[in-house]
């Protein structure tokens, strides 16, 4: 009798360490995703707090550019405004689309396309737009390991229990987006 007590304790043991090591590693990932979303939004601050001053340095060339102006400034408010991933990842799309606008309407000014300030901005905002990427691919790698703990068994047991929810991944929600650039040389 004795034997079987401490059988049955030691398998409740067992369970109760099971249970706090699954517990403890789906804690780990969780917070490793809001990791993962935190670096993207500095990221993402970096580059708002760069397009002000990219703006700053077009207005004297680009006069008669006004709405391409406007149209930059309100995506790139906006794109600071967002919350959430889903609403994040639509503002940026929109913040996108209004640079490219804004970049082929450059084009059209040589003489800003000289100007070591618009250059250099323009380099820092190519290199913050590649550790946005980096960090967009970061941030789903870790949204994938959490979504597939609290998915596979016996983990979703856990997860189920005390409420863990699936992640969102950051997402290309423009369908042109996803298009590759067509290059010509003629």
């Amino acid at each position: 009798m004795l034997v079987a007590l401490l059988i049955l304790i030691g398998i409740a043991v067992g369970v109760v360490l099971w249970l706090i090591g699954v517990y403890n590693g789906l804690v780990q990932v969780r917070n490793a995703v809001k990791n993962a979303w935190a670096q993207i939004d500095v990221q993402l601050k970096r580059r708002h707090d760069l397009i002000p001053n990219l703006m700053e340095t077009v207005k004297g060339y680009m006069t008669h550019e006004r709405t391409t102006l406007e149209n930059v400034t309100n995506a790139r408010n906006m794109a600071a405004q967002a919350s959430g991933v889903g609403q994040q990842g639509q503002a940026e799309a929109n913040l996108n689309r209004a640079m490219s606008q804004f970049y082929v309407v450059v084009e059209n000014y040589p003489d800003l396309k000289a100007n070591q300030n618009f250059l250099a901005l323009q380099e820092e905002l190519a290199s913050t737009e590649n550790k946005i990427g980096f960090a967009r691919q970061f941030y789903n790698d870790q949204v994938m390991q959490f979504n597939n703990r609290i998915q596979m068994f016996p983990s979703n047991i856990v997860a189920g229990m005390f409420g863990f929810k699936e992640a969102e991944s950051f997402e290309i929600e423009d369908a042109a987006e996803r298009e590759v650039p067509k290059v010509s040389f003629t």
